[in-house]
């Protein structure tokens, strides 16, 4: 059972690296070892690719031939942090390329709630005649899938708001002052956080106010950058802001409210910038539709790093599922910015919970990472 675990954390380590960059496909992680009495060494491992495909399980495997054989994966036991898939997309079934090579074992930390799988997989190995053993480290697997298994069950991405404060919580100064609240370690962690999610957002006022370009500026992972999306309800974002003059080399989009102005609509596509409209609420954007739509489009992890203004509207619509909050070892003051504005709570029953997950030091500064309580 040791070895068991020891196997499918290497697979798990293996699926993060594919946080980011697979969507809408979730991060997959596969190892295949040799059957003890065939010496029980590693033949392959394999993480989903850039773009969601080949699979892990299909890298894995060609890599197991390329190096042992084909007759070296008979009887092999395979680590598998998701259901393998049982359905033709634009790759060939997992489940079917595992039960053509002749496995024997084949070890599934979670089952997948697509619709097309959803058990399908796991049923074609059985029915092969392999061994499927399933929930071995399944929290940590569903832990790496969350925004994954959040879109499928939910229709949404997992929304994680990233804030950076001073020890008294404050944002920036009573004039608008905010950089740099925490130190570079702090600003280069948080662009490696960038990397590992599909699309970053910002409200309208941070682009008018920061102008920021949003993109993961660690040397190497230029390629790395996530989707930018702007919530612009009335389209209110300059068209020489720099989101808008680099969409055609970062993809860009803004959400705004069905009715917009069609002209600028159609300024900002020109532009490169996709737009997209919602519904309404209170002649603001409905954020449970607007996540609806990044969704629908693939997204399955979603970095806010605006303003009060949206992460207060995220947190009072109850769209937030994650926080990361960075805290410099410094003080503002009560004549600062809080990150957060009127919750609307009039009892202690009334607040969002979340509970930290863990805690670090980055440099001068403290990283807290808390998770909604449902």
């Amino acid at each position: 059972m040791t070895r068991d675990r020891d196997f499918m954390t290497t697979a798990l380590r293996l699926a993060q690296r594919g946080l980011g960059y697979v969507w809408p496909n979730p991060a997959v992680g596969c190892v295949i070892v040799a059957s003890p009495e065939n010496g029980g060494r590693v033949l392959g491992r394999g993480w989903t690719q850039p773009s969601g495909r080949p699979h892990a399980e299909t890298v894995a495997l060609d890599q197991a031939r390329v190096r042992f054989g084909t007759d070296a994966l008979v009887g092999a036991h395979v680590y598998v942090t998701l259901e393998p898939c049982s359905h033709t997309g634009k790759t060939s079934p997992c489940a079917k390329a595992l039960s053509a090579a002749k496995v024997g074992r084949v070890i599934v930390a979670c089952e997948d709630p697509d619709p097309r799988v959803s058990g399908a997989g796991i049923a074609h190995l059985r029915e092969a005649g392999v061994q499927v053993e399933t929930g071995l480290c399944l929290t940590e697997a569903e832990t790496v899938n969350a925004g994954f298994l959040m879109r499928v069950r939910a229709g949404r991405p997992l929304v994680s708001l990233k804030t950076a404060t001073t020890s008294d919580g404050r944002i920036a100064t009573r004039t608008g002052a905010s950089q740099w609240i925490t130190g570079h370690a702090a600003r280069a962690h948080a662009h490696l956080m960038r990397a590992t999610h599909d699309a970053i957002a910002v409200g309208a006022g941070t682009v008018a106010i920061d102008d920021p370009t949003l993109t993961c500026r660690l040397p190497g992972m230029s390629d790395r950058s996530p989707l930018r999306v702007v919530f612009d309800s009335q389209l209110r974002t300059q068209t020489d802001a720099q989101l808008v003059t680099t969409a055609c080399n970062v993809p860009t989009c803004l959400i705004a409210c069905e009715g917009v102005n069609a002209d600028r609509k159609t300024n900002f596509e020109d532009a490169g910038v996709r737009v997209w409209t919602v519904a309404e609420d209170s002649g603001r954007i409905d954020l449970q539709a607007a996540l609806s739509v990044l969704g629908d489009e693939g997204i399955t992890r979603l970095m806010v790093e605006g303003g009060a203004q949206i992460s207060t509207a995220l947190l009072r619509a109850g769209l937030v599922d994650q926080i990361l909050w960075f805290r410099a070892p410094s003080l503002i003051g009560g004549d600062g910015m809080p990150p957060f504005g009127d919750l609307g709570v009039g009892d202690m029953s009334e607040m969002p919970a979340f509970r930290s997950i863990e805690r670090k030091q980055v440099g001068n500064d403290m990283l807290d990472i808390f998770v909604r309580v449902p």
